[in-house]
């Protein structure tokens, strides 16, 4: 699901903490060695995921956050923050000459670029994460 989170949102909070769980606390977040990805340059976004005033001229960014239950991918266009919340069993990552990740027909490719090769390490523990969450022993990285 897509929300619009420039300003305090509680149905995305309400409906992302249903979905993905709770966001992991201070403690959780050091013991994890962080939650969070760098940034990643968006290539192209699927229709239905752009936002209507979306600017094609500009560098698009976003980058990822680890949650108990699933991912969420955040990124802005001009002044307004979007999240795109996804859950584990819904998650697919694909990685050609772009790497992208998809949901119920919606994708964000990313640019495989300097931001990319500085993220490997957390996407190898983002897909851990799904396999420990969906107890998937034979992805055995």
């Amino acid at each position: 699901m897509l929300f619009n989170t420039s300003y305090r949102n509680k149905d995305y909070e309400k409906k992302s903490n249903e979905m993905l769980g709770k966001a992991y606390s201070l403690l959780e977040k050091i013991k994890l060695k962080g939650i969070g990805s760098g940034r990643l340059v968006i290539n192209e976004i699927s229709a239905s995921l752009k936002p209507k005033n979306m600017q094609s001229t500009d560098t698009n960014y976003a980058n990822i956050e680890l949650r108990p239950k699933g991912i969420i991918i955040h990124f802005a266009n001009r002044l307004d923050r979007y999240s795109w919340t996804i859950p584990y069993y819904r998650l697919t990552i694909f990685s050609t000459e772009t790497f992208s990740i998809h949901c119920n027909g919606e994708f964000i490719q990313f640019k495989k670029s300097r931001h990319y090769t500085d993220n490997k390490k957390f996407i190898k523990k983002m897909m851990n994460f799904k396999n420990e969450a969906l107890n998937l022993e034979y992805y055995d990285g």
